[in-house]
């Protein structure tokens, strides 16, 4: 790719304590790979510091969200919700997330999950910003909620996708991007068989670092410069230069956050 073209990942978690040991040098490899802008989910209240903190290091490159992950609504999710709250109304963040269900780990807080998202779209409509959405085996209880809550001041990405096609074309009808990373790599992806039947238009790019590493780095602690592997399968999907997929998907995301 040229030296000029600039990769958005939408979704990493650069505060993580996976990179406590090396965060400027992995920072400094994506930044050398032309990928210079990064968007940074919220998980929850303990997260929010080191979050700032990055911000502060890098604020050319670096954008915050606001959220509470749905896999960290637990007994004390009120508190936690009220965090959220009380940060929006102090500051300037891109979007609210990253938000929704996850009924892979345990399903004994689903409905505080639901209160959870729905109080959190409502907060995202507030402050006129995109949502993004966490959802693990919880398609039907994502898109009932998304249903009820639908109009247009409802947008945002649907971070990770790993849907069916018809999924897809579901998301995209509540006015979400996909967010498309790692998974677009692995033999049994399989979003990789209908992905050239979708619009780049609704696509952006993430890498879910420090998960969900794409091959050949597949099983190993993902980073923002491997998202180029990202866009490599991408451009192969598509049948278009990597160039094109960069600036299409960057331009993608500036429509969804605003800058």
């Amino acid at each position: 790719m040229s030296a000029t073209t600039i990769i958005t990942d939408t979704h990493t978690h650069l505060y993580s304590e996976e990179f406590d040991q090396d965060r400027d040098e992995m920072i400094r490899r994506a930044l050398n790979a032309g990928v210079t802008r990064f968007f940074i989910p919220a998980i929850d209240a303990a997260a929010t510091q080191s979050m700032y903190d990055l911000e502060k290091n890098y604020p050319e490159n670096v954008f915050l969200m606001m959220g509470l992950h749905p896999t960290y609504v637990k007994e004390n999710y009120l508190d936690e919700l009220q965090h959220v709250e009380t940060e929006l109304a102090k500051r300037k963040f891109y979007a609210v997330g990253e938000i929704g269900i996850d009924l892979y780990w345990d399903k004994t807080h689903l409905a505080e999950q639901q209160f959870a998202f729905r109080k959190q779209i409502q907060l995202a409509k507030q402050y006129k910003l995109p949502i993004v959405i966490h959802c693990r085996e919880a398609f039907n209880e994502i898109f009932e909620i998304l249903e009820e809550e639908k109009s247009e001041d409802l947008f945002g990405i649907f971070h990770c996708f790993t849907g069916t096609h018809e999924q897809a074309l579901q998301a995209i009808s509540y006015n979400m991007k996909l967010g498309i990373g790692g998974v677009a790599t692995f033999k049994n992806g399989k979003i990789d068989q209908f992905l050239n039947q979708i619009d780049l238009k609704h696509i952006v790019l993430e890498t879910d670092s420090p998960y969900l590493a794409p091959i050949p780095y597949r099983g190993k602690r993902n980073e923002s410069s491997y998202i180029v592997n990202v866009v490599a399968k991408l451009a192969d999907i598509y049948d278009v230069s990597e160039e094109e997929i960069a600036a299409i998907t960057t331009q993608n995301s500036q429509d969804v956050f605003g800058i």
